[in-house]
């Protein structure tokens, strides 16, 4: 067997590829008969996976998720900025995403309403997974933006789902943000750039501390992971606003005293979400007040990532890649599926236990997650980063990263393909394959890792 460093060499540029498969797949054309549709890819669209599926026993993943991909077309900057070439393909790529994203806006289901023919097209078995024409009229406007989903080819996703979601515009802010960062783009982009972000930062400010569905699209309520990446959009937007004249565009976007107002009443909120007595963050609130057993949740590790401003953090401040809490939450999350996943049972001594969502997850095999294990190295890394750190400690990150890293090799087949989860039984891929947020993280966790050394995240 390779040595870890010749793997990830091997692996990240096999997960870059199979990324891009997921990005404008304009070759790919997806029929849904059940449903009446034939769905055909615009360029910018990013579907979670670009292998169909219709719960046979795949699920069908065919769309463009809000959350899923602002997470991808981070992961894309990270191989731009990381590579050695000039990254047209990269940049040609977010300008079709940065197009499709503005393009969404005009959507209308009042349309659909009008229309009956859509309907008759579905097959009768498939009906009573229809929206209905009161959420159909609903869909237009500002809230578009919490439709969880669409199609990839620009249309309303006419299927029942879990709606809204007020993760998407925040997590597409950041995205754009960093990617602003990186410079170099033409007028035209620019101006359809910080027309995106006014957007998704004025839906943040004024929904962001609304009720909404969880990132597993599960339960509704008010939820750590959403709260934390909108305070991280909405900080970090202000910080924009003021180095632009964005807000005195049209009116259209939120000052940045706004932002930075409701920035801090969000994170306020979540320190509430502190259990001192389990010892980790809870990842949800739910409106009638019970406690849900969804509480310890890798949800609230993914938060602490999505949200991380390298540039911005200090050591061990709250909610931050450095919070003493945030690490005692992966540590609760890494002993309970060391305890619950057969895989876990006979691991060596190198390597940290495979991780999954949640207790109780039944989700196909309710079974092990590459991002999730992969956020858990992720996060020793990052907080391995801290220059206040003693150097001992900072190593002991470094290595408990690898074994989380280690345990990721071990479960990923020959092939190089990841797929959503391992089996906590066999450790066999199952549910979504080629799903392109486990690519995502691949390529965020190890970014993190070579960071740690600045070396690229090609060399070994």
């Amino acid at each position: 067997m390779p040595r870890l460093d010749q793997w990830i060499a091997h692996q990240y540029r096999h997960a870059a590829a199979q990324m891009l498969l997921s990005i404008s797949p304009v070759g790919i054309v997806r029929t849904r008969a059940g449903f009446g549709q034939q769905v055909r890819p615009l360029p910018g669209a990013i579907v979670a996976s670009p292998v169909p599926g219709s719960y046979d026993p795949d699920p069908d993943y065919f769309f463009h998720w809000y959350r899923d991909s602002a997470v991808v077309i981070d992961a894309l900057r990270l191989l731009l900025v990381q590579s050695d070439t000039a990254g047209s393909l990269e940049r040609g790529h977010f300008a079709d995403f940065v197009h499709f994203s503005l393009a969404l806006a005009d959507l209308d289901g009042r349309a659909l309403v009008a229309s009956r023919l859509w309907r008759e097209r579905v097959a009768p078995p498939f009906q009573r997974y229809l929206r209905t024409d009161a959420e159909l009229a609903a869909a237009h406007g500002e809230a578009l933006a919490g439709e969880t989903r669409v199609n990839p080819d620009g249309t309303l996703d006419i299927s029942r789902w879990a709606r809204p979601q007020h993760d998407g515009p925040a997590l597409r802010a950041l995205a754009l943000l960093r990617w602003s960062a990186v410079g170099d783009f033409d007028g035209s982009l620019q101006a359809d750039m910080a027309k995106l972000l006014r957007a998704d930062l004025a839906y943040t400010l004024w929904h962001a501390g609304e009720a909404c569905f969880d990132i597993w699209e599960e339960e509704s309520g008010l939820h750590y992971y959403t709260l934390r990446v909108a305070a991280a959009a909405l900080e970090q937007g202000a910080a924009w606003l003021e180095g632009t004249d964005a807000g005195g565009i049209d009116g259209a976007a939120p000052a940045a005293g706004q932002c930075r107002i409701q920035a801090r009443h969000l994170l306020e909120r979540l320190d509430g979400y502190w259990l001192a007595q389990a010892g980790y963050y809870r990842s949800r609130l739910l409106p009638s007040g019970e406690p849900s057993p969804k509480e310890l949740d890798i949800a609230v590790i993914l938060a602490a990532l999505h949200s991380d401003d390298p540039l911005a953090r200090g050591s061990g401040a709250a909610h931050d890649v450095n919070d003493p809490r945030m690490h005692a939450t992966l540590e609760r999350l890494a002993a309970f599926f060391d305890a619950e996943y057969p895989i876990n049972q006979a691991r060596g001594a190198t390597r940290a236990p495979a991780l999954g969502r949640y207790p109780g997850d039944h989700y196909y095999s309710g079974g092990a997650y590459y991002f999730s294990t992969l956020a858990a190295a992720e996060l020793c890394y990052r907080a391995a980063r801290d220059p206040h750190g003693a150097a001992d400690a900072a190593a002991a990150l470094r290595r408990r990263g690898d074994a989380f890293l280690e345990t990721v090799r071990a479960y990923t087949p020959a092939s190089g393909e990841l797929a959503e989860q391992f089996d906590q039984r066999t450790g066999q891929p199952t549910s979504a394959r080629q799903l392109a947020w486990s690519y995502a993280a691949f390529i965020s966790c190890i970014s993190a890792r070579r960071a740690l050394h600045g070396l690229p995240a090609t060399c070994a």
